[in-house]
């Protein structure tokens, strides 16, 4: 072989062997780059005070319903309030006057105290209206009846009817599950060294549909209204009722909180309609149970009682009462009697 040729062919030889090793380098012995975490800073700056779910307009803010977040400095503002600066104890009761988001900052001019202007305004839900009723002790069941409780309407009267006689007692119920939103002029409830103060409210706001509240300004005018306290059982129990029945529906694939706002609007509305009643018989053997009936009506009854009973009185000796109006005389064989015409 030419001198020449073999060189070359070394040459080629040497340069695929060096091609060939420095591709596994490139493959096998370089290692993979290293990827490291990176954290994300936490803002930089004081705590402001936020909505931990959706907050709308007349929700009573609760201890869960916000909390203290840290916030970037430069983005805080006059309005916030700030972690050390607010007190949580006063701002446990407000309510919301503006919709609030969650994770929002809840600024002061958001919330609205008791006491303050449009405080229950603001406390209403949408379409609800405030009424006002006179109580007694009695009637309010002893002052223990407080903001924020739930209570059945209950109206006593006495029907006179056009007769004679005592008139009908009754006791009806007529709405149910109202939430009382102040007593006299008082929208929280009052403590002294730790404990809830009771004492006879002489009138009680309560918070109802404008229908309901036309109902309870003609109640007043009827007889005497007296307020009876719920249980809070009561209302999941009749939740799960009207769940049940069908009344009230959640829409299919609705979320958590569409849900819960659906849920809460039920067992938070007021009940009218299905009401129950009790009468003077029901207690009392010598009370009536149905109101007094006319004149005519109770000299028509008293007529026939007394000739039944001179009917009945007379018989066993001049054997059967005479029929009154036209008769027909009836033989059978040889008894012959006298029967009321058209009589069968």
């Amino acid at each position: 072989m030419d001198k020449k040729k073999l060189m070359l062919l070394m040459g080629a030889l040497v340069v695929a062997i060096g091609t060939a090793l420095a591709a596994r380098s490139m493959f096998t012995g370089a290692s993979a780059p290293s990827v490291q975490a990176v954290q994300p800073q936490a803002p930089q700056g004081p705590k402001v005070l936020v909505a931990q779910r959706a907050l709308p307009v007349g929700t009573i803010i609760t201890a869960d319903s916000i909390n203290f977040q840290a916030w970037p400095k430069d983005m805080v503002q006059d309005a916030y309030f700030v972690d050390g600066e607010a007190n949580m104890t006063k701002l446990l009761g407000t309510v919301v006057r503006y919709p609030i988001t969650a994770g929002q900052p809840v600024t002061q001019g958001a919330l609205v105290a008791p006491g303050d202007r449009g405080f229950l305004a603001a406390a209403l839900g949408p379409g609800m209206r405030a009424v006002t009723i006179s109580v007694s002790d009695k009637t309010g069941v002893a002052g223990f009846i407080f903001p924020g409780d739930r209570v059945d309407l209950m109206l006593t009267q006495a029907v006179k009817g056009e007769g004679e006689g005592d008139s009908l007692k009754a006791t009806e119920t007529i709405l149910r599950n109202l939430r009382i939103l102040a007593t006299d002029q008082a929208t929280q409830t009052e403590t002294a060294e730790g404990k809830t103060v009771v004492k006879v409210s002489r009138t009680v706001t309560l918070e109802v549909t404008p229908r309901i509240a036309e109902k309870i300004q003609v109640a007043q005018t009827i007889g005497t209204l007296s307020l009876s306290l719920r249980s809070i059982a009561d209302n999941q129990s009749e939740l799960e009722k009207a769940i049940a029945t069908g009344a009230v529906k959640v829409p299919t694939g609705a979320t958590k909180e569409e849900e819960d706002r659906i849920l809460n609007q039920a067992m938070n509305r007021p009940i009218e309609g299905e009401t129950s009643y009790v009468t003077g018989a029901d207690v009392s053997r010598f009370q009536r149970r149905s109101v007094p009936s006319t004149r005519q009506d109770a000299a028509k009854a008293i007529a026939t009682s007394f000739a039944s009973a001179i009917g009945a009185a007379v018989g066993g000796r001049m054997g059967p009462p005479v029929p009154a109006g036209p008769v027909v005389r009836v033989t059978r064989g040889k008894t012959t009697t006298e029967e009321a015409a058209g009589g069968k």
